[in-house]
């Protein structure tokens, strides 16, 4: 694997000593920058009483004082309290707190060099490495922003997350690299990567891999494959070598808890994904809510098998455990034979995850010689558990399964059931510091327990708004009882005990296992096949993952009877996201319209609940 390895890395310098508070710099205006649901937070009465607060854990208090620091400080903080302690471990090979703060230091300088300035974007685009946490950590070392992107796009995707965003530099991995440079290269000039950094996948893996921790074949020849570099690249060894050269220069950090950290993206209804904008305040509050919650600390062992790029895999991966100080046992992919033997071997206490890993997990022959005494929390979302299998994990595992509910504007959790109190296929209880309520979606008039409406959250985890698009920030608010509540898009109800359920959608969205497919999105990118006239997304059920995504397509006169179905999930599978690739596809003759020309998708999708 050669020595200059991600895992071994080392500047060999001591932490510095703890610097003054930088001046920040100057505001145009008399207060410091807040943003709206910060300034919400601050200034208003406390949250009102409401049913599930007499169901409240005593050992939590219902509202967070969070730190007034930066993400970053997290780091160098745990860095100091536990230098030695793995933050990660990767296929058994451990990077320590303090190996993690020196490798982010050094990139923090080289992507200096490469020019990036305070307040710059850069994205992340690989999947569950240990240089994804140091590439993160690196990027607020450097005063920049964070934008994390899919590793399952395709450069007809990926091009949107350069242009929009004005990303400056990109940190992928070798098999990934030629995407990049693919949507790179169709850009103009002015909009085009300043850098590329690029990583071998392998570069962390110990040598020899021990036999316990072996994947599965096809994911093992992905990890140790190793491809060319693209040309005008800088490899990652040489970006960290010349970054602690230079690490000296660096300059204090000056970002505060008001400035802008991360720029994950989310689709809707309608156009492109649309970035959220997350100060670092928002991202700290559930860093730390979620330890608070999860009675996570120093001596937690969580397994980090959801993706990072994600927002529950970034704050339960890269941020909660990192203000913990616990341990992270990385798995890129998930493979249940593998996942059971970490959990084991491992002593993992913390996992979250979604219904379908722990479906599988039980589905594997060797189930039973998995160990998971050790586990004190299993938390998850992004589907409903179903019961039997929730029941099955309580009477066989004595663990009780806890869901929750958030979006990628809450930061993940904005609702959880307390471990205490669980109940099952239930979203839980607004989260610390938060405020929920059940809306109707015209009027906007909060309903009264068990009617269904609209479910709107206030609270400071809460982002700021979509990066560019004053408009839709403006429409996905609204003031209720003097205060700002964010409009989820989900319909559900609230109990007399104020626990939440929900009971559908009032945007158009598929959930596939836990991945949020946005119909117009994929029928943007069906519309560049030549052979599509027309194209409509709906969902169809789906067994093992839910629902899955069906296209009701239109040929054009020259491709009938030349095109497939099956030609159509071809050409997807190499233009999108694997898990927005259409699994079924229908040729129908025309699609449904409205007088004023538009797709009536809800016909289609009504009919194909009917069964046809």
């Amino acid at each position: 694997m050669g020595t200059r390895t991600a895992a071994a890395y080392t500047c060999g310098q001591r932490l510095p000593a703890p610097a003054a508070a930088p001046a920040r710099e100057p505001s145009p205006t008399a207060e410091p920058p807040r943003t709206a649901m910060n300034a919400a937070a601050a200034d208003l009465p406390p949250l009102p009483d409401r049913p599930h607060h007499a169901f409240w854990p005593r050992r939590m208090p219902r509202r967070l004082q969070v730190p007034e620091t930066s993400l970053w400080f997290n780091l160098e903080v745990a860095a100091r309290r536990w230098p030695d302690r793995p933050a990660y471990v990767f296929f058994g090979r451990p990077l320590t707190y303090r190996q993690l703060f020196d490798q982010a230091e050094a990139l923090a300088a080289w992507l200096r060099s490469a020019g990036v300035a305070r307040g710059d974007r850069v994205a992340v685009f690989m999947q569950n490495l240990p240089q994804y946490a140091v590439a993160f950590y690196a990027i607020w070392r450097a005063d920049a922003v964070a934008v994390p992107v899919n590793p399952m796009n395709k450069a007809d995707e990926f091009g949107h997350y350069i242009t929009d965003p004005d990303t400056k530099v990109v940190v992928t991995s070798a098999d990934l690299a030629p995407i990049v440079v693919q949507a790179d290269a169709a850009l103009p000039a002015p909009q085009r990567l300043r850098a590329l950094l690029v990583t071998q996948v392998g570069e962390s893996l110990p040598d020899p891999l021990p036999a316990e921790e072996r994947p599965a074949e096809a994911v093992l020849q992905w990890l140790t494959h190793t491809p060319a570099l693209p040309e005008g690249a800088t490899a990652w060894a040489d970006a960290l070598a010349a970054g602690a050269a230079a690490r000296a220069q660096l300059g204090p950090s000056l970002n505060g808890p008001d400035d802008l950290a991360l720029l994950p993206y989310t689709s809707g209804t309608t156009g492109l994904p649309k970035g959220c904008m997350h100060p670092h305040r928002s991202l700290m509050h559930n860093a730390v809510g979620n330890a608070v919650w999860g009675q996570a600390g120093a001596e937690s062992v969580g397994l980090g098998v959801l993706p990072f790029f994600h927002i529950t895999g970034l704050v339960n991966g890269l941020l909660t455990n990192v203000w913990a100080g616990s341990t992270l046992v990385m798995l890129p992919r998930w493979d249940r034979e593998l996942a059971g033997r970490l959990i084991s071997r491992w002593r993992i206490t913390h996992w979250t995850c979604i219904p379908t890993m722990v479906i599988d997990l039980f589905g594997s022959p060797n189930y039973r010689s998995f160990d998971l005494s050790s586990l004190q929390s299993v938390a998850g979302g992004g589907a409903a558990m179903p019961q039997a299998v929730a029941e099955r994990l309580r009477d066989e595992f004595g663990i009780l399964f806890t869901e929750g509910y958030g979006l990628t504007e809450t930061a993940a959790p904005s609702h959880l059931n307390p471990p205490e109190r669980a109940k099952l296929q239930c979203l839980g209880i607004p989260f610390l510091s938060t405020d929920a309520l059940v809306v109707d979606p015209v009027t906007l008039q909060p309903l009264p327990s068990g009617e269904v409406g609209e479910i709107v959250i206030h609270g400071p985890e809460v982002f700021s708004g979509y990066w560019k698009h004053p408009e839709a920030t403006a429409a996905a608010f609204v003031e209720i009882e003097g205060r700002r509540y964010f409009r989820s898009g989900d319909l559900g109800r609230v109990d007399e005990e104020g626990y939440f359920f929900i009971t559908d959608r009032l945007k158009r969205m598929i959930n596939a296992s836990g991945y949020k497919v946005w119909p117009s999105e994929v029928e943007l990118l069906l519309y560049r096949h030549p052979a599509v006239a027309e194209a409509c997304i709906i969902a169809a059920k789906d067994a093992y993952r839910g629902e899955t995504v069906k296209a009701v397509v239109v040929l054009r006169a020259e491709a009938r009877g030349q095109t497939q179905p099956e030609d159509i999930v071809a050409w997807s599978r190499e233009h999108m996201a694997a898990y927005k690739v259409p699994r079924i596809v229908e040729f129908v003759d025309s699609l449904p319209k409205s007088g004023s020309g538009k797709v009536m998708w809800r016909l289609l999708q009504e009919k194909e609940q009917r069964g046809g």
